[in-house]
C-alpha cells in the first residue's frame, strides 16, 4: 500500500470520527514500534467494522464495492478459477455480463493476483472488472465450491454404484464383523456431506443442527437466532449414513437404534476449534440427530453488549464485587443465561483470583479459569464437584445450573463461607428464584443471608440494520405498551421518548437476514436486588405475596422484562411485537 492511500484513510477515520484521539495515538506508537502497516493494524485489531473500513478502502483504491450476501455464484463463474487460486489470492468471480466478469476482492492491489487473472482471461476470452469486498464475504462466497447439493449427488451416485449397500447397510454390518467402522464411514462419500452441513451451520451463526427424517425425505434444519429454518432437504436413502457418520465422530455404538446416546466431538476449522454435542434419539422407524455447536472461538462480550444497561448494569457491577454471596441468573433454556455467566466471569478473571466452574456442558474456554465438566455417568454430580470444589481454596464458585436440593444447599452455604457463587435456575422470572430455592428445602433464613442479587432475561431477535423501516404501531400494541412504561419511573425514559419522539422500526427481509427482517440478538433483563427489605420478606415468608412482592418490586423502581425489551425497541434494536411475543405468560 502506498504511503499516499494510508494518509488518505487516515484522513477519513479522523474526518468521520471512526476512532477516538486516544486509539488513534496507539496507533501511531503500534506503527512505529513494530514497523506494521497502518492499515494492518487497523484490521488485525479490528477497530472498525469491516464492511465500513473495506468501503473507507474502496474510496482510496477507487474501486466500487461489492456486497457479495445472498449472492448465488453459479457452477460457470466457479469454473473460471480454479478453486486453489481462488483460495490462495482472496478473490471470486461473483458475475458476469457478455464477456465481462465481475471479480471481488480482498485486496485488489495484489499484483501476483492480478497476474494470475491475465492468463486466466486470455484462455477463456472473458474481460475482468475488480471489485473489492470484506474478507468475510470472500470466505463465505468460497463455501460456493463445496455446495452441499454437489456432495448430495456423489453420495446419491456412489451409493446407486453400490446397489444403496454402503449408504444404507454396509456401516452397520461392518460393526457386527469386527471391521474398521471408523475407516469404513471416514471413506464414504457421507462423511463430506456431513462436513457440508457443520460449517454451513457455522458459517451461519447456527446454534442447532437438527437431522431427521421426514416421510420419504431427510430434512437438514439450522436454529438461527433462536428460529429452525430448513437448510436442504436430502434423499431419505442416505439418512443411515449421515447418521453413522455422526455417531463415529461423537464415539456413539453405532448397532444402537433403542435408546438415545448422547456424545459430543471437536473440529478445527479455519484455525480454530469448534465442539458439537450430539443427541440420538430414536423415533418409529428411523433415528433424529441433534447437533449443539459450542465455538470455543466465540469472544465472551462484556455485559453491555448482551444487553445490560442502566439501572440493571448499575446494580450487577457493584453486586459482582462484593466478597461473597450469591448470584443468580434465571430463566428458560436458551435465554442466554450461560453467556451472561461468562460475561461476569470475565469481569472477575484476575490474577489474584481462583475462579473454578462447574459445567455441562463446557461452552467456551477461558484462561485463567478452572473449568471441569459433569460427567453424571461416573458420579461426578453439580454436588458432589461442588464438595471437592470447597477443598480447592476457589475465590468464585460457578455452578452451571442448580438442579435438585442438595446442590442448592451446597452452593448456598458456599456463598456464606466467603465464597462468590454464581449459578442458574429455571424460573420465569426474577422474584420466583427465592420460593424456588425454598421449594428445594433450603432454609428461609439461609436463602436472605446467602442472595445479592437475582437477574432474569429472554432473548430476543434483533431489527436488521440493512433492511429496517420506520413503521407506525397497531393502537392495541401502542396502548399495551403505553400501559407497561406507566409503570416506570419518568427519568428512566431517554428525553426523546419522555417527549413522544420515540421511532419504531422493522425489517423489510433481505439477504443478509435470511429474509426475516432480525439479524442477530440482544437480552431483555430484570434485576431484582436482595436488600435488607427482601431478606426481611424471606424470612417472613412475604416472598410468596404477590401484592408484596409487587411493592417492592415498585419501591425499588425495578425495570421488568417487557420494560426493558420496549425501551430497546424504541432504540430501534428490536420490535414491540418481538418483546411481546418473547415475554408472553
Amino acid at each position: 500500500m502506498r504511503k499516499d492511500d494510508q494518509q488518505l484513510i487516515k484522513e477519513i477515520i479522523e474526518k468521520n470520527n471512526l476512532l477516538s484521539a486516544e486509539q488513534m495515538a496507539q496507533l501511531e506508537t503500534e506503527q512505529k514500534n513494530t514497523g506494521k502497516n497502518y492499515i494492518d493494524i487497523i484490521e488485525e485489531k479490528k477497530l472498525i467494522p469491516e464492511e465500513i473500513f473495506t468501503k473507507i478502502k474502496s474510496k482510496v483504491y477507487n474501486v466500487p464495492f461489492a456486497d457479495l450476501r445472498g449472492k448465488k455464484i453459479t457452477s460457470e463463474l466457479l469454473a473460471l478459477v480454479p478453486e486453489e487460486i481462488a483460495k490462495n489470492y482472496e478473490m471470486i468471480a461473483f458475475k458476469k455480463v457478455g464477456d465481462e466478469v465481475g471479480m471481488a476482492m480482498a485486496n485488489p492491489q495484489n499484483f501476483l493476483a492480478i497476474s494470475a487473472l491475465d492468463f486466466i482471461a486470455r484462455k477463456n476470452k472473458v474481460r475482468f472488472s475488480f471489485f473489492i469486498t470484506t474478507r468475510t464475504d470472500i470466505q463465505n462466497a468460497l463455501r460456493h465450491y463445496e455446495n452441499l447439493k454437489e456432495q448430495v449427488k456423489a453420495a446419491m451416485s456412489s451409493a446407486a454404484a453400490d446397489t444403496d449397500q454402503t449408504a444404507t447397510t454396509e456401516l452397520p454390518a461392518a460393526a457386527e464383523s469386527g471391521l474398521d467402522v471408523q475407516q469404513a464411514v471416514k471413506t464414504a462419500p457421507v462423511s463430506k456431506m456431513v462436513n457440508v452441513i457443520l460449517r454451513n451451520a457455522i458459517d451461519g451463526k447456527a446454534s442447532d443442527i437438527h437431522i431427521e427424517p421426514v416421510g420419504q425425505e431427510t430434512r437438514v434444519r439450522y436454529r438461527v437466532d433462536g428460529e429452525l429454518h430448513t437448510s436442504i432437504v436430502l434423499p431419505k436413502n442416505v439418512h443411515n449414513a449421515i447418521v453413522a457418520r455422526i455417531k463415529v465422530l461423537a464415539n456413539l455404538k453405532l448397532d444402537e437404534t433403542r435408546l438415545p446416546q448422547d456424545g459430543r466431538f471437536r473440529v478445527n476449522m479455519d484455525d480454530r476449534n469448534v465442539d458439537f454435542r450430539v443427541s440420538s434419539m430414536p423415533l418409529f422407524d428411523e433415528e433424529k440427530v441433534v447437533i449443539r455447536i459450542l465455538d470455543n472461538s466465540a469472544n465472551i462480550q462484556d455485559l453491555a453488549k448482551l444487553g445490560f444497561s442502566g439501572r440493571n448494569l448499575d446494580l450487577i457491577t457493584r453486586y459482582i464485587t462484593q466478597p461473597n454471596g450469591m448470584f443468580l441468573v434465571t430463566g428458560p433454556t436458551g435465554s442466554g443465561k450461560s453467556t451472561t455467566l461468562y460475561a461476569l466471569l470475565n469481569l472477575l478473571n484476575k490474577e489474584g483470583v481462583n475462579i473454578i466452574t462447574l459445567e455441562d456442558p463446557i461452552e467456551y474456554y477461558i484462561p485463567g479459569v478452572n473449568q471441569t465438566q459433569i460427567r453424571p455417568e461416573i458420579d461426578l454430580t453439580f454436588a458432589r464437584g461442588l464438595r471437592s470444589i470447597l477443598r480447592q481454596d476457589p475465590d468464585v464458585i460457578m455452578v452451571g445450573e442448580i438442579r435438585d436440593n442438595e446442590t442448592a444447599e451446597l452452593a448456598v452455604h458456599a456463598s456464606l463461607t466467603g465464597h462468590i457463587v454464581l449459578s442458574t435456575l429455571h424460573t420465569n422470572d426474577a422474584s420466583g428464584a427465592i420460593p424456588r430455592l425454598m421449594d428445594m428445602k433450603v432454609e428461609p433464613f439461609l436463602v436472605s443471608s446467602a442472595l445479592n442479587i437475582i437477574v432474569a432475561q429472554r432473548l430476543v431477535r434483533m431489527v436488521c440494520q440493512y433492511c429496517r423501516e420506520e413503521v407506525r404501531l397497531a393502537p392495541g400494541v401502542r396502548a399495551e405498551m403505553e400501559k407497561e412504561l406507566a409503570t416506570l419511573p419518568a427519568n428512566t425514559l431517554p428525553e426523546n421518548l419522555r417527549k413522544g419522539e420515540a421511532k419504531f422500526y422493522r425489517g423489510r427481509t433481505c439477504s443478509r437476514c435470511e429474509n426475516s427482517g432480525y439479524k442477530g440478538r440482544i437480552a431483555i433483563v430484570e434485576v431484582l436486588e436482595v436488600n435488607d427489605r427482601v431478606k426481611q420478606m424471606i424470612i417472613d415468608g412475604g416472598v410468596k405475596n404477590n401484592d408484596e412482592m409487587a411493592a417492592e418490586i415498585k419501591q425499588q423502581q425495578m425495570i421488568s422484562m417487557k420494560a426493558d425489551g420496549i425501551l430497546k425497541a424504541m432504540a430501534a434494536l428490536t420490535t414491540v411485537e418481538e418483546v411481546f411475543s418473547v415475554t408472553k405468560e
